[in-house]
């Protein structure tokens, strides 16, 4: 056989059921073979819409979410996504067709070392330079992508390789790395520091849910009555609704949830990487006893320095460490906890126009069910739904922080109902986010996953505007006008809706979600409201 059919099987073995990508010259073979497999290929209109279909089909799923495009530009418009991917702890292959190795030595049409330019972004990057080593590259490719800590990887596959014979070649067997259970003495060590803690906190990152220890977590903070705060990639990881809730931490703002950290003694950090939340943010005196409980060691700061390291299978780890700490008396943090609920509520009836980003996120809460799944694109918008969106479940909110890429929004929809079919997805981004890969609707209406997109309509770069008027006082160079949304989304044969007032928002959600169909909300925001948190966020004082 080819061994880009021997490559295609290797997928199949891999368990892949889509792959997200742009057809070129130099993949001719792979595209061809993918006739013949189970795998779904997914047509994107662009190859970095195609990158963050993966990526969010690895965040939702766990598994490698994969990516093909051609050579020369079409790899290098992988690249944002691919970065996304791996900075954010996402298991993600991606795959690029390359030219022949007869002409790689030497100045050539489209010709890229595509190797050495994503091995800075992925775990594991590298070329198949013969055709029997295609079944140990995509093996390892997808073991190392889904080790954790997961991220991306990626296989270069020249055209002369992929047309290449094969014979007797099969794939390998996969086999998952085991998660040891961590020692005895690190479970002792942590449970005296935190026995002795008068007022410690739980910081749990994504690591939890891509552990699948959010039951754990919870249990552990139940046992020893310690409230928890959780990054924006964690939100979930325990319910908002949980008396033991203190909601999120993301901003650079001193936020309530700031208050419970300032009063810690013992900072518990659970599968925390230092991407979503820098530890200066929380920790700006480094006095905070540390414990630090994830697969892997800490990173190296100054701001975080590790009184106890505790690696090994979170379950068990919260599960061992819960059985020999003495619980807290009582529930220190409970008047932040209730000033948060309170301010969660503040805009619920808010009818003034523009919409206020409060309210935006409080009516998207009400329209869907605890299941449903929002991704969120970054701009503005992604601080008020990171800080405001009451998640109940795992992996139901999702937002990039680590890299923190616009336009990840639109694709994600896709990627998203494609792994759960049978729930709700909204996508929520701002009108420049939205335009960056707004092609993508093309691809959501031919696939068939139903989705809403939410607009945030401002007509500027609303975070960067944040950002200037915070330092300077003033704008610069961010305005642009957009086109006519609603006729945007009925030229590509998708649903388009304006909301003209804000009592129109709610039913106008519950109306897209019903449409079962692509469906586009053009809601102007009301942004003012950005630098009134500021100024609020300047004043706040620790709740009685």
């Amino acid at each position: 056989m080819k061994s880009a059919e021997l490559f295609v099987k290797c997928l199949e073995n891999e368990g892949v059921e889509y792959i997200f990508g742009v057809p070129g010259e130099e993949n001719v073979d792979i595209m061809d073979a993918l006739l013949e497999s189970p795998i779904k290929f997914i047509t994107a209109r662009h190859e970095q819409g195609a990158a963050f279909m993966a990526d969010v089909y690895g965040r939702l799923t766990g598994k490698a979410g994969v990516c093909l495009s051609t050579l020369g530009p079409g790899a290098t418009n992988l690249i944002t996504g691919v970065a996304d991917a791996d900075m954010d702890r996402v298991p993600v292959v991606a795959i690029a067709g390359q030219g022949a190795t007869t002409r790689m030595h030497k100045e050539s049409h489209q010709i890229l070392d595509l190797v050495n330019m994503f091995e800075p972004i992925t775990k594991y990057a590298t070329q198949i330079r013969e055709p029997e080593i295609v079944t140990e590259i995509v093996r390892k490719a997808f073991k190392v992508a889904q080790t954790e800590k997961p991220g991306a990887c990626f296989i270069d596959f020249p055209e002369n390789i992929a047309e290449a014979e094969v014979v007797g070649k099969r794939p390998i067997e996969v086999q998952k790395p085991y998660t040891s259970a961590p020692p005895n003495f690190k479970i002792e060590q942590a449970a005296s520091v935190i026995s002795q803690a008068k007022c410690p906190i739980i910081l749990a990152g994504n690591g939890v849910i891509r552990a699948g220890a959010s039951e754990s977590l919870v249990t552990f903070a139940e046992v020893l009555h310690i409230p928890v705060a959780t990054t924006f990639m964690a939100k979930g990881a325990i319910p908002f609704s949980h008396e033991l809730s203190l909601g999120t931490v993301g901003l650079k703002a001193r936020d309530w949830v700031s208050f419970g950290f300032e009063k810690a003694d013992v900072v518990i950090c659970v599968g925390y990487d230092m991407v979503e939340y820098h530890p200066e943010q929380w920790n700006p005196e480094c006095c905070k006893s540390i414990v630090h409980i994830d697969v892997s060691p800490a990173e190296v700061d100054e701001h975080y320095i590790v009184e106890v390291g505790v690696l090994g299978d979170l379950g068990e780890a919260l599960r061992a460490i819960a059985w020999k700490a003495r619980p807290q008396k009582g529930y220190s943090l409970r008047s932040l906890r209730q000033a948060i609920v309170r301010e969660m509520t503040e805009h619920a009836d808010d009818q003034s126009f523009p919409v206020k980003p409060q309210k935006i996120v409080w009516d998207l809460r009400q329209a869907l069910a605890p299941e449903d799944i929002v991704i969120s694109d970054v701009g503005a918008h992604k601080m008020w739904v990171g800080r405001m969106y009451q998640a109940e479940r795992s992996n139901t909110c999702i937002i990039s922080n680590g890299f923190a890429s616009m336009g990840i929004a639109v694709p994600g929809a896709i990627a998203a109902k494609l792994a759960h079919p049978n729930r709700k997805v909204v996508a929520v981004t701002g009108d420049a986010g939205f335009m960056m890969n707004s092609q993508e609707i093309e691809t959501a209406l031919r696939v068939g996953t139903p989705c809403v997109i939410l607009i945030w309509n401002d007509s500027e770069y609303g975070l960067i505007t944040w950002h200037q008027l915070r330092r300077f006082g003033r704008p610069s160079h961010i305005g642009f006008k957009n086109p006519d949304f609603v006729k945007y989304a009925e030229s590509f044969g998708a649903k388009g809706y304006r909301v003209e007032r804000t009592v129109d928002l709610l039913p106008t959600l519950k109306q897209a979600l019903a449409d079962d169909t692509v469906a586009i909300i053009d809601c102007p925001v009301d942004y003012s409201e950005n630098m009134k948190l500021t100024r609020k966020l300047e004043k706040l004082t620790l709740p009685v």
